[in-house]
């Protein structure tokens, strides 16, 4: 699991995530975000999901976690280029409702 973080703009970051969102990444991505929205103070943030190929629980919670986080700042999180085995998982959980996946980061930021 590799998480690489992009600013953008003034209080705006992209998350890119390759590998699995598992137990042993999850806590990984909460440390991150809490670190992106309360040390850097960007609080509208995108978790881009196009190299992750697996979330499970822990992942999910870790992605619930990152939008209250975001969201006690002032902001939002939201997810980008979901693949077919995340947007399975987020439909079964009903998930997608609170964490719609857009098709592009840019879509994300409007």
């Amino acid at each position: 699991m590799e998480f690489d973080v992009e600013p953008s703009g003034p209080d705006g970051a992209v998350i890119r995530i390759s590998g699995r969102l598992n137990m042993v990444a999850a806590p990984k991505l909460r440390d991150l975000v809490t670190h992106i929205v309360h040390g850097d103070g960007r609080s509208h943030l995108v978790v881009d999901l196009e190299g992750t190929d697996f979330v499970d629980s822990s992942g999910l919670g870790a992605l619930i976690a990152g939008l209250k986080t975001a969201r006690s700042a002032g902001g939002d999180l939201r997810i980008a280029r979901a693949g077919t085995q995340v947007t399975m998982v987020l439909e079964l959980t009903g998930l997608d409702r609170i964490l719609q996946s857009h098709d592009t980061v840019e879509e994300c930021f409007q």
